[in-house]
């Protein structure tokens, strides 16, 4: 499972999209969703920036968020 950043608006929360292992996406969320959360810190999923790089910082991007 992925977790892609999705481009920020100006005033607006950060999105992520999280994908599935068969491509499609079915849920976003902001960060402060405790399951996105729970997931990157447990290796349960990745985190991708917007241009679909793998962050190498995940965790310790997750850990700084609320």
């Amino acid at each position: 499972m992925i977790y892609k950043m999705l481009p920020k608006t100006d005033g607006e929360k950060q999105i992520f999209a999280r994908i599935d292992d068969d491509g499609k996406c079915r849920v976003t969320c902001i960060a402060e969703n405790p399951e996105f959360q729970k997931q990157i810190l447990a290796d349960e999923a990745q985190l991708q920036d917007a241009d679909g790089n793998v962050m190498a910082d995940a965790k310790a991007y997750v850990a700084s968020l609320p």
